[in-house]
């Protein structure tokens, strides 16, 4: 099945509070914000994009290793979510603006940007767009760190095969659903990865930029923890069938009955780290 993606729903003042909510009590997203903060060689940067950068969990790692008197600017086109990230993240290097990241060459000066970070969003722009304007504001010898879920990028770590014993969480949900509701997926054929590795470095040539690292990451959690991702609104499942929400987090708790709550998930990541040329022009 293809992986889902949650595209709507963001600009939501129930999600954004959900999401943060989230980012505050579980590991995940500081995980791979603390990833690729350390990727992004911050220690002498002056300015810094956090691109997509929601209610702020990853420019929380990104200030966490910036100089004093560099600035971040987190970019991010839902208003909801920034407005819970400015309740809850207050540092005067920081600045919010909205916008979509395809537009995100009209807010920095071309060539003066020495990092951009985009954590757990790539695949939800369009990236050729996006990679030309990452070109575009990055300074010769400037970082682009980003990552994409495995099953956009096609990827599965040697964890995920290892550790993982029995059916997801996910695939539960869907048999709950059909078991409880009737539920028929819209598609059950395996479709192409989105996002593969390929693809992203034609991608990232094409704009002038040049992939100097990649690496397929495991990330490891609980099902307790799945469960309550799977709780925000807008990654809740069933995404097709037409149920309320209710019944979503009916059929999720029906499936998380099913599991052991400390019993360990892996998801796979592939992270990239591009850099514009020391030559550029």
């Amino acid at each position: 099945m293809t992986p889902q993606d949650a595209l709507l729903g963001w600009d939501e003042d129930a999600n954004a509070q959900a999401y943060e909510a989230f980012t505050r009590a579980h590991s995940m997203y500081d995980t791979t914000s603390s990833d690729l903060a350390r990727r992004a060689g911050l220690d002498d940067a002056r300015l810094v994009v956090d691109l997509c950068g929601g209610a702020g969990a990853t420019a929380r790692a990104i200030l966490d290793r910036l100089p004093a008197d560099a600035r971040l600017l987190s970019v991010d086109n839902a208003a909801a979510m920034q407005r819970v990230g400015q309740r809850t993240l207050s540092d005067p290097r920081l600045s919010w603006i909205t916008a979509p990241a395809e537009h995100l060459a009209a807010h920095a000066r071309a060539g003066t940007v020495d990092a951009v970070l985009c954590n757990s969003a790539i695949w939800k722009t369009q990236t050729p767009a996006v990679f030309g304007a990452v070109a575009r504001l990055l300074r010769p010898g400037g970082l682009f760190a980003f990552n994409i879920g495995g099953g956009f990028a096609g990827v599965r770590h040697p964890d995920e095969h290892s550790v993982r014993t029995g059916p997801s969480l996910s695939r539960l949900i869907h048999q709950v659903a059909a078991r409880d509701y009737g539920y028929t997926p819209l598609s059950t054929t395996p479709a192409a990865p989105k996002m593969p590795l390929e693809t992203v470095t034609a991608q990232l040539a094409a704009a002038g930029l040049t992939v100097v690292d990649s690496e397929v990451t495991a990330q490891h959690s609980t099902m307790a923890e799945k469960k309550a991702w799977l709780s925000i609104p807008v990654f809740a499942r069933p995404t097709d069938g037409g149920f309320t929400h209710a019944q979503r987090m009916d059929i999720l708790e029906a499936a998380y009955a099913l599991t052991t709550p400390d019993k360990p998930t892996v998801t796979s990541w592939l992270v990239v780290v591009a850099q514009r040329p020391t030559d550029a022009p």
